[in-house]
């Protein structure tokens, strides 16, 4: 009995030290340049400003706004996006475990019965008979030792799997995180351009007042108080649409949450937003491989390398051991008395010698492995992409304010003295028509680069990492 557990204990030490025939992973160059674009559309100050990086700033770092910060501490606790990911890996965790497991016996304890009635021309006594049999046995039934580690590296592609499903729930979290922020952003910028259209409807409501009486006089035009009309309309539009875009923003942070947001947390204009924090984009080769969708598929990369070596083990024999030892009688009263041990040793040697099957496995392995290899360059090179397209806007969007500013300043002089001009007769209305569609249009795309501006922080703050 000592001799049989001994056996056991040696192939469970050849099993978990064995060879191994996945190939050596190697760590892929990055398929992008060493240095993100140089040029007038992207910023130089970076290079003389020590900023830290947006995987050293948590969330409510760069994020200063306590109102959205509240938001955001509500949406991880409640999203059901990210209670999905947290699933994701607690399963994923688990078919590791159980692939973990495979690696070692499973000891199992049997307990039977048996009685045949044997007949007296089958009976060795000439006579009919009934045969009895109790046991009870302890053992190891069907045990694979994995001496050329397929099950080892069935083990590795698991954990390969279940790190990059925890990768997977990081980028997540960095997806609503931002979601979150450019919807209040947006709901901000809404907020504002529906403020800036009641006004206007109110300040086009009193021109109209103001020519229907002139029109009264005799003063005034049939045409100049239609023209007038055709403002005071656009401005009830609007009204009406951004007050539906409002209400759609709403709408949306409170999926985005996962509960409802309280009102007094909702924005009032693009004024309340507090400033975010500056990042360094830091260098492509370290700042890309150190993204969670980036590092996840590097895991499933990993993990394709181990499923090769496990279809490259299919080649080998394979040897099962079943070893079992316990007691048996013929006669339950006499089951655990002296002298009733038995025992069981059967090992198992498979050696495959044609299947079809496992070369197409094979070959599968590999075509899985250059996939995988794909898929991770080709997610370097689109967040290369996506943060050389925020440093462009980064560093473009000041010179588009000031300038939109000056235009802002020009069409706010020019509709006053087309005002004053059509109040002293001099210019018709149509002056001033054209005047105010100008303003009011300047305006909105005021709103409209200001709120890029923001949102271009925080898809920034994302593309490089934070928020995780």
């Amino acid at each position: 009995m000592t001799k049989l557990w001994i056996c056991v204990f040696l192939g469970l030490l050849f099993s978990v030290g064995g060879c191994s025939l996945a190939p050596q992973f190697q760590q892929p160059e990055a398929p992008v340049p060493t240095l993100w674009p140089q040029g007038e559309a992207y910023p130089q100050e970076w290079a003389a400003t020590k900023l830290p990086t947006a995987r050293e700033l948590n969330w409510e770092d760069f994020f200063t706004d306590p109102h959205l910060q509240e938001i955001i501490a509500k949406a991880l606790a409640n999203s059901r996006d990210l209670q999905l990911a947290v699933l994701d890996v607690q399963r994923a965790q688990a078919l590791y475990g159980v692939q973990r497991a495979e690696q070692f016996p499973a000891l199992d304890a049997v307990g039977a019965a048996s009685k045949q009635r044997i007949p007296a021309d089958l009976s060795s006594s000439g006579r009919s008979m009934t045969a009895k049999e109790y046991s009870v046995n302890f053992g190891i039934v069907s045990w694979e030792m994995d001496f050329f580690g397929r099950i080892r590296n069935l083990k590795d592609q698991a954990l390969q799997e279940y790190l990059a499903t925890d990768e997977a729930r990081r980028s997540t979290q960095i997806a609503l995180v931002a979601e979150i922020a450019r919807t209040y952003l947006t709901m901000a910028a809404d907020q504002e351009a529906l403020n800036l259209a009641v006004s206007t409807l109110t300040a086009q409501q009193g021109t109209y007042d103001l020519i229907d009486q002139r029109l009264q006089t005799g003063l005034g035009t049939k045409l100049d108080l239609r023209r007038a009309q055709t403002q005071v309309d656009t401005a009830r539009e609007d009204v009406a649409f951004f007050t539906q875009a409002i209400a759609r923003d709403s709408n949306a942070l409170t999926l985005l949450v996962g509960a409802q947001v309280d009102k007094a947390l909702l924005p009032k204009g693009l004024g309340e937003a507090a400033p975010f924090q500056d990042v360094s984009p830091g260098l492509p080769s370290v700042t890309l491989l150190s993204r969670p969708d980036i590092i996840a598929a590097e895991h499933r990369l990993r993990a394709a390398y181990a499923y090769i070596g496990s279809a490259r083990a299919a080649f080998f024999p394979r040897i099962t051991l079943t070893a079992t030892g316990g007691t048996a009688s013929n006669e339950l009263s006499g089951l655990f008395d002296g002298g009733q041990g038995s025992w069981n040793f059967v090992p198992q040697f498979s050696l495959p010698i044609f299947d079809a099957r496992t070369q197409a496995a094979y070959r599968v392995s590999k075509v899985e492995r250059d996939i995988a290899l794909a898929r991770y360059e080709q997610i370097i090179q689109r967040a290369f992409k996506n943060v050389a397209d925020a440093l462009a806007v980064r560093g473009t969007i000041d010179k588009q304010l000031n300038a939109h500013l000056c235009l802002v300043e020009a069409a706010t002089e020019t509709y006053s003295l087309s005002s004053g001009r059509y109040s002293e007769g001099i210019d018709n209305y149509l002056s001033v028509l054209d005047a105010q569609r100008s303003l009011y249009s300047a305006q909105q795309g005021l709103v409209q680069l200001q709120l890029s501006k923001l949102v271009n922080r925080v898809d920034l703050y994302a593309e490089l990492g934070g928020g995780g």
